[in-house]
């Protein structure tokens, strides 16, 4: 029962999980926020931009459709029924991720916090619920037949875990300044 919840929260949440990893490789461009600033800082920062934000998305999108065709062996080599994700639900996924990590800049910002500093609990959900958000706004449905409350809570759990494993190692290989 619990594997099953971990795959599925797991399955699901690859789409959000990607794009900000995405946008960090595609990095650079014009930022978001046009250099404008609000009471004396950033409104976003450099590290938000629009070139990072579509590429995140995109490649948000295309893993959803990557493991669409995956789903069926995928699900029988595993034992659990891993969803589809239906184009909208893909879309809402990788875009609420990148929606929701450049919400959480523009509160390190009011708060601030300088690009990169750590803001403990908001670094390791922030994009999660913004996924959450948009997905359930976007595709309800989908998003309420996936997203059952044992599925939400494994996420609540298990996100922080790998945000911490995952940014660690890539500070450990040099694609971070930060571990964090």
């Amino acid at each position: 029962m619990v594997g099953s919840l971990v795959a599925t929260a797991f399955w699901a949440m690859v789409p959000a999980y990607v794009p900000n990893n995405a946008a960090v490789l595609a990095g650079g461009g014009r930022p978001i926020d046009g250099g404008r600033e609000w009471r004396g800082a950033r409104l976003l920062g450099d590290g938000k931009t629009w070139r990072g934000t579509a590429v995140g998305t995109a490649v948000g999108v295309l893993v959803a459709l990557g493991l669409n065709a995956v789903v069926d062996p995928a699900s029988a080599a595993v034992g659990v029924d891993f969803p589809t994700f239906k184009l909208p639900a893909a879309v809402a996924l990788a875009f609420g991720a990148m929606a929701g990590d450049i919400g959480a800049s523009f509160l390190k910002r009011r708060s601030g916090r300088e690009r990169g500093a750590s803001f403990p609990g908001l670094d390791q959900l922030d994009f999660v619920v913004g996924a959450l958000l948009a997905v359930f706004l976007v595709a309800p449905g989908w998003a309420t037949a996936v997203f059952t409350l044992p599925v939400l809570a494994v996420v609540a759990v298990m996100t922080p875990v790998l945000h911490v494993v995952t940014n660690v190692a890539a500070y450990a290989l040099g694609l971070k300044n930060e571990p964090w």
